[in-house]
Order: C-alpha cells, then sequence, then structure tokens
C-alpha cells in the first residue's frame, strides 16, 4: 500500500514560472485578472472562483510556459463563456515568477493568500517539484500540465504519494522507457548511444529509464555521452559516438539543444536517425528535413488531433498554438475544473478543506475527457494513457501511431 502524504518538506531547486491574463511578476504588486467580465464586487459576493495559473513565460523555456499557460486560460475562458460552474465564474490568479523556483514558491503563497481553490502548474520539473513541496502545507489541489519528474507526485524512496498533486503529461520514466521500446521492437533496432545534458532532472531521466528499458530488451548501449548546462559545442561527443557505431542516437533534451546536435551530427558524419521525448516539440525550424530523417519523438498530442481546440486557440491568440504543451494546460485545466465541480456539487465552502479535499478526491477517482486523450489517474497521480508518436513529413512533426 502506497502512503499518501499532505505535508512534505521544501526542496531546494531551480526554475522558471509565468502568468496568463495579466502578467505580474511575484517580487512586485500582485495582480490577478478574471478569464471573463467579472468585477471586485463579484468576487466579494462569492460569485466567483478563485484559479492559480503557473507557469514560465519569461527566461530559457518561456515558450513552454507560454503555452500551458495560454491553453489553461482558453480552457478557463470557455468554461465562464458557457455559465461558470453553478452560476459561478472563475478568476485566474496569475504570477510571474521570472524563471526562480524561490520566486515559484512566493507566488505560490501569494495566490494562497489571495484565496486560490487551486493551482495549475508549474510547468517544467525543478520549479514544480519546489511548488509541489510548499502546496503540501495548504493541501492546495494542484495539476502540473508538463512536469516530467517521478518526484513531482511520488517519492520514490520513501514510497510516498504526494496525495494533492497531479500531472496531465505522462513522467520521465515512461518517456524513456516507451521509446525505447518502440526503437527496440517497433524500429527493430538493437545498437544505440545516448547523449544528454547531466545534472537535469528531465535529460537524466530519460536517458537512464531508455538505458535500462533497451538492455533489458535485449539491445546494447554502444555509449553514453553528456554534456553541462550552456554547452553549445557537442561534436567531441558526437564523434566519440559516431567511433561506436550506434544504429539510433536517443537524445532526450530541448529542442534549441536538439537542432544544435542534429546540425553538428551531420556536420561530422553521423548519419543514423535520432529519437527523442517530449521536449521535441518546437523543433521545427531548428533542424532540418535531412537532419530529421528517421526521426522519432512521443509527445502528448499530435497537431490535427483536435480542430475544435486549435481553431478556438488560434481565433483567442492570434497564432497557431505553438507546441503540444499547449493542449497540455488545455487539459490540466480541464481536470481542475472536474475537482472543483465535484466540490461545488457538494456544496461546499470554495477554499476551505473540505472544499479542497473534495476536489483532491474527485480528480483521483475521475475521467478526464481530454484533448491529449482520456485518461484516468494511477496509484502515483499519473495519467494513465496512450502516446503518440511522432515522426517527420520534410521537418514537420506528424502522427506516425498511438503506441
Amino acid at each position: 500500500m502506497k502512503k499518501m502524504i499532505s505535508r512534505r518538506n521544501f526542496l531546494a531547486a531551480a526554475g522558471v514560472v509565468a502568468a496568463a491574463g495579466v502578467l505580474t511578476a511575484c517580487g512586485g504588486s500582485s495582480n490577478s485578472t478574471a478569464a471573463s467580465a467579472s468585477t471586485a464586487a463579484s468576487t466579494a459576493s462569492g460569485d466567483t472562483i478563485k484559479v492559480g495559473v503557473l507557469g514560465p513565460l519569461t527566461g530559457d523555456v518561456s515558450v513552454y510556459g507560454q503555452a500551458v499557460v495560454n491553453g489553461a486560460t482558453l480552457y478557463l475562458k470557455q468554461v465562464n463563456e458557457k455559465g461558470g460552474i453553478n452560476g459561478k465564474q472563475l478568476e485566474i490568479i496569475a504570477m510571474d515568477e521570472q524563471g526562480d523556483a524561490t520566486q515559484a514558491v512566493t507566488c505560490f503563497t501569494k495566490m494562497c493568500d489571495q484565496g486560490i481553490t487551486a493551482l495549475v502548474g508549474d510547468v517544467t520539473t525543478t520549479p514544480t517539484l519546489a511548488v509541489a513541496a510548499e502546496s503540501a502545507d495548504y493541501n492546495m489541489p494542484m495539476v502540473t500540465a508538463s512536469a516530467t519528474a517521478e518526484a513531482v507526485t511520488y517519492d520514490a524512496e520513501t514510497d510516498t504519494v504526494n496525495e494533492n498533486v497531479f500531472r496531465a503529461t505522462f513522467t520521465d520514466p515512461f518517456q524513456g522507457i516507451k521509446m525505447a521500446d518502440y526503437a527496440y521492437q517497433r524500429l527493430g533496432y538493437t545498437k544505440a548511444a545516448v547523449i544528454f545534458q547531466k545534472g537535469a532532472d528531465y535529460n537524466e531521466g530519460l536517458a537512464e529509464n531508455f538505458v535500462n528499458e533497451f538492455e533489458s530488451l535485449g539491445g546494447t548501449i554502444v555509449d553514453q555521452e553528456t554534456y553541462s548546462e550552456g554547452d553549445v559545442d557537442y561534436k567531441t561527443q558526437l564523434t566519440t559516438i559516431l567511433g561506436k557505431a550506434p544504429e539510433v542516437v536517443f537524445c532526450p533534451n530541448y529542442y534549441q539543444e536538439v537542432g544544435q546536435i542534429l546540425a553538428q551530427a551531420e556536420s561530422i558524419g553521423l548519419a543514423v536517425p535520432f529519437l527523442g521525448g517530449d521536449g521535441w516539440d518546437g523543433l521545427e525550424g531548428y533542424a532540418t528535413a535531412d537532419q530529421l530523417k528517421d526521426a522519432y519523438f512521443c509527445a502528448n498530442y499530435a497537431k490535427g488531433s483536435n480542430s475544435d481546440f486549435e481553431d478556438a486557440y488560434k481565433a483567442e491568440y492570434g497564432e497557431e498554438y505553438p507546441n503540444g504543451f499547449a493542449p497540455l494546460g488545455y487539459d490540466a485545466a480541464m481536470t481542475v475544473v472536474y475537482g472543483i465541480q465535484a466540490a461545488e456539487d457538494a456544496g461546499l465552502t470554495a477554499g476551505d478543506d473540505d472544499y479542497k479535499q473534495a476536489v483532491i478526491d474527485a480528480i483521483a477517482g475521475g475521467t478526464i475527457d481530454g484533448i491529449t486523450g482520456t485518461f484516468t489517474f494511477d496509484e502515483h497521480h499519473n495519467p494513465v494513457k496512450q502516446t503518440a508518436i511522432l515522426c517527420f513529413d520534410g521537418a514537420t512533426p506528424v502522427l506516425k501511431e498511438m503506441f
């Protein structure tokens, strides 16, 4: 039996955060914005339900935060346009923690002071770990769209589930295992190399699980190469990989670095296919068709899967959704609303202990009909759903199959 916990010590971490609606830095004055035309008067009269939204709109990974926050905000606005929840409108409390984990925690506590009932966020793994640790003291319902480290929802060392925390995306172990299975079972590769950034939870998590799974299937890992944060020259590592003659290279890194790695691999004659995880989402424009020949990566969403969402996103923001993190933000918000609906139906008072626990219990036992798939939650609060395997039509990712 897995232990459940509602209180954890703060985990020191570094990361990034952002805001929806009105962009607000945590270090300054705190603002809120309604996802509809809700006013301060209606808030005071109890006609709104406050929801926090957190993710990096500034900093190195802002492309992910903007997508998550926009996706979440879109769904919350749609709920309001349909009458809200039992007649109550959803009000977004949104802040920018400017790419810093300490700021992320500061933002979260300010949101709690302003009366949020649940949180959509954070986005990347390290700040999410920090916020998840802090959120336990409040038993605050929290759904991250995209943080993939196992420890966000489950501490393997103590066999403890973080009771109040859920995720809409799959985990690092899941991605690494899934891509190893696909490489060996579906593509028929038996010799693989790996290149990844050391010291990064996401990169190391995918790499470790790919290696373990690939070898357990009977494959051989001929080489593992690492680089440090901030590196831009990967030719030494790639030349070493070339000398080991792999059939495929697993590259679980973010798309900016992947583009550089693929270009440098091409320049030294390393012409084998590359595989990746969901950090590849957004790779268009960073790599050529030749560099992406026979390349695959796993993702939560494939473009064209839901025209209603994609059309609504473009109508709201004036551009197509930027990457698969926007659909995940949408589904994370949908999950939060699913829980809030249950608490409201029970006639509980928004924000009190019973209300928050009702939100958590509903999510844990619920079924979410999301745009990244219909999913439930397992014992570790991870979604149970299929994975989209994407390949490339030229330099454009397209759905290969659900796997």
